[in-house]
């Protein structure tokens, strides 16, 4: 019997391909893609960044990374609607997750994670993370936006513009604040998408409205509709480099309950694919999937959900990136 002949992915040969391979084989990694720790070389890096430590109430999206892995190997090459393969267009690898040194002293970590991002945007590819809390988008802002700021399409429950609590300045709840302080984000080209949920205070919508950030409420999404929301992104952040930053809790957490702090009413599965696929041709440099809680849904499906919208991801910033390549 010719092995390679009758499943390639089953070859003993040096062509082996994984993404041929039963599900359940190898070692896990994001898409099943290589895993290449040094990123030279590489057009995108797939990462992981497990931790959880700026989290304001329910912990464990530490642990994020290890299940959006392990789920991810139920996707496969080519996109069924764009019939894009991100494999073909671009070099892509998992490099590992960030290494944090200094796990229990917030600002330090965040600073390790900024010097892990350094070295990917110093090579050259676009970062595709996963988290982790969302209070891992300000240090890879700080790595890939250094030189100029950035605009962004963020879908979240939460506009994570808040100032501070519990006297820290740098919790989940505060990055997008502190790039636009910093001067990494570029509010009158960043849209919030699917804001919901009381609070006890309105400073952070305050902030990101008062500094021309674009927020739509849920409401007023689903009054919009999916298409209309697209072109009013697309609107927002123009032409420049633009990041996507997906929070699970985004999602209405009948689809995704395994995260830290839920919303009801929130954004369908289908409707985020939707938009997502609707941000192709965008100037993509990069994009991340947080706030994924595996203890806190038994059932992995939010893993699935969470691999499954890095993949959407993966396929719009691998045209990006192509287009770069060829321009």
């Amino acid at each position: 019997m010719n092995d390679k002949a009758d499943d390639p992915g089953l070859s003993t040969s040096d062509d082996y391909n994984p993404m041929h391979a039963p599900r359940y084989t190898d070692i896990a990694t994001f898409m099943r893609a290589p895993l290449q720790r040094d990123p030279t070389g590489l057009d995108i890096a797939l990462s992981g960044v497990p931790f959880d430590s700026a989290v304001t109430h329910r912990p464990g999206a530490r642990h994020g990374p290890r299940e959006i892995r392990n789920m991810s190997s139920f996707m496969r090459s080519i996109h069924h609607v764009t019939r894009v393969n991100p494999y073909e267009l671009c070099r892509v690898a998992d490099v590992g997750d960030a290494i944090i040194k200094h796990g229990f002293h917030l600002e330090k970590s965040l600073d390790d994670i900024t010097e892990f991002f350094e070295r990917i945007h110093g090579a050259g590819a676009a970062p595709l993370s996963a988290g982790g809390d969302h209070s891992i988008t300000l240090p890879i802002f700080r790595a890939i936006a250094a030189d100029r700021p950035i605009g962004m399409v963020h879908v979240d429950a939460h506009t994570d513009t808040w100032d501070e609590f519990l006297g820290s300045k740098f919790t989940h709840g505060a990055p997008f604040r502190r790039a636009v302080e910093e001067g990494l984000l570029d509010p009158k080209r960043a849209v919030q998408i699917g804001i919901r949920g009381a609070q006890n205070t309105e400073e952070g919508w305050g902030f990101s409205i008062e500094n021309g950030m674009r927020v739509i409420f849920m409401e007023e999404f689903t009054k919009m509709g999916v298409e209309a929301v697209i072109a009013e992104a697309r609107r927002v952040v123009g032409d420049g480099p633009t990041y996507i930053s997906f929070d699970v809790d985004g999602l209405d957490p009948v689809y995704a309950p395994g995260t830290g702090t839920p919303e009801v009413g929130g954004i369908t599965t289908i409707e985020a694919q939707a938009l997502l696929r609707g941000l192709r041709g965008l100037e993509l440099v990069g994009g991340d999937v947080v706030e994924v809680a595996p203890p806190l849904d038994p059932s992995g499906n939010t893993a699935l959900v969470g691999a499954t919208m890095m993949y959407e991801i993966l396929c719009t910033l691998a045209e990006a990136v192509a287009r770069r390549k060829k321009a």
